[in-house]
């Protein structure tokens, strides 16, 4: 796999605070330490000096708790860029539709993208689909990823972790690598 300490861009994908109201996203979630997680890779790729994307699901829909207009919309504490850092605002699931980041990610000439976000299953799934098919080495980190309980189509509850697990499951080796916290760890260092 070798290493990632260059033309490597970590993508933060909605890690919003409208994601604290468990019951408007339909109850339980898993990875309770997502954030901590991201926080603590989003360290290390400051350590390292390598580009930082923070990505902000605008939503359309006054009534949704993700409008711009709603204090649900804003970065979780923690998450806010620094001046020199990214921060791309969008109104779909995918990162990279109506936004300038594929352009911003060539400019930088970076090869490698590190995915960290909420939820699973939308957002985070649909970056990592458009990365591995731009061409980017795309990585998912599992434990700093999360999602939400949903009812199937049939009406069965499905819990947040089988959701996350499916969705990491069909993305893996097929789009992206999908590793922990601990095994992106040593990929970073110089």
């Amino acid at each position: 796999m070798g290493t990632l300490s260059t033309n490597t861009a970590l993508i933060i994908v909605d890690i919003q605070k409208g994601f604290n109201d468990l019951a408007y996203w339909g109850g339980n979630r898993n990875n309770p330490n997502a954030e901590e997680n991201a926080k603590a890779i989003l360290e290390k790729f400051r350590q390292l000096k390598l580009p930082i994307f923070f990505i902000q699901h605008c939503s359309q829909n006054p009534d949704s708790i993700l409008h711009e207009s709603n204090a649900g919309n804003e970065l979780k504490d923690g998450f806010a860029p620094l001046e020199h850092e990214y921060l791309i605002k969008k109104s779909v699931n995918s990162s990279f539709i109506g936004t300038d980041l594929k352009d911003l990610l060539d400019k930088l000439s970076i090869k490698n993208t590190v995915i960290v976000g909420i939820t699973t299953e939308h957002c985070v799934s649909t970056t990592t689909r458009m990365s591995g098919n731009f061409g980017y080495n795309t990585y998912v980190i599992e434990d700093a990823c999360a999602t939400f309980d949903k009812l199937g189509i049939d009406g069965k509850k499905y819990s947040a972790q089988e959701i996350h697990m499916m969705e990491l499951s069909c993305l893996n080796n097929e789009f992206a690598k999908v590793l922990t916290t601990n095994e992106l760890n040593p990929l970073l260092e110089q």
